[in-house]
């Protein structure tokens, strides 16, 4: 049992009840440490708000975790899984979902599977856009599902495109029976995107389920939002339901220019001679070229 004695952080069983990490083994057969399990989190539901990000980079990952954002997602592609599974590495200590491909599974067969291959990488649940026959598989297969609510971007062309959802009765009694259908399929949690602020918050309090509000205010038990948006990775034109805690996009376009202008600097030294200068470069000793040169007019 030696080797199981750390978790993926490398961190002692006897240390990790102080750091507030629970010891876990994960559906891939995976000894680690998280900060949340599916109980924990469930165990959460209205007592307080959860915060979830979405890294796309390592460091992005790594920094989120340091931070004490308290759940990730991560885009989780079968074709090409290293990147999610560098991602799992630079956070191993917290809950993680695998947002998985909606095209990559046309069977209830090839949603196990898929939930599976994610889970086998070390992801703690996954997230998907499937319909509650797939859920229901997986779910009975002990993998931690969080389904998808409101405005499903895949599937827009069902409630008129890219907009809020649930302003009218009508569409409000979808996004809720939706939810309760995905609840009775077995799912852990929701993404509920872009619907009223109070409708979530009412749909919150009839559902069992974690709500993961994206674009949803602040009726939800976590508030999602991608890092991309809380680091400002790119300019306006942003999303309404976004704000940005930093302007990395500066400091990128900054670094750029500074790259520019570093190439620019070394175009120039070298065409006006300042590049190579004596302290670049190798001097031969005093008769080396001259015994070199007579070497050569001898071999020839």
């Amino acid at each position: 049992m030696a080797s199981h004695a750390t978790g993926d952080g490398g961190i002692p069983p006897r240390d990790a009840g102080k750091r507030g990490l629970t010891r876990i083994m994960t559906l891939g057969g995976a000894y680690g440490t998280r900060n949340y399990t599916v109980k924990g989190l469930r165990d959460q539901k209205g007592k307080r708000v959860l915060v979830e990000t979405l890294p796309f980079s390592t460091d992005e990952a790594a920094a989120a975790e340091e931070a004490g954002i308290d759940t990730m997602k991560v885009r989780f592609d079968p074709k090409n899984p290293e990147p999610a599974a560098a991602l799992r590495a630079a956070a191993p200590n917290t809950f993680m979902a695998f947002s998985v491909p909606l095209l990559a599974a046309a069977t209830a067969d090839e949603a196990v599977r898929l939930g599976y291959d994610a889970m086998a990488i070390g992801a703690d649940a996954i997230m998907c856009q499937w319909s509650p026959r797939f859920i229901t598989a997986a779910a009975e297969a002990g993998i931690p599902v969080q389904g998808h609510a409101g405005l499903v971007p895949r599937r827009s062309t069902w409630t008129g495109g890219l907009r809020a959802v649930g302003k009218t009765l009508d569409e409000a009694m979808w996004v809720y029976k939706s939810i309760k259908e995905l609840e009775d399929a077995g799912a852990y949690a929701v993404e509920v995107e872009v619907i009223p602020e109070e409708l979530l918050a009412e749909i919150s309090k009839r559902t069992t389920l974690m709500t993961s509000s994206i674009g949803a205010g602040s009726g939800g038990d976590i508030q999602f939002l991608f890092a991309e948006d809380i680091l400002g990775n790119n300019p306006p034109p942003y999303p309404r339901h976004s704000k940005q805690y930093r302007e990395i996009f500066k400091m990128q376009q900054a670094i750029q220019d500074e790259r520019v202008a570093g190439f620019k600097e070394f175009v120039d030294d070298v065409k006006n001679g300042g590049f190579p200068g004596p302290k670049h470069v190798i001097k031969a000793a005093d008769d080396l070229i001259g015994d070199f040169l007579e070497a050569v007019e001898k071999d020839s």
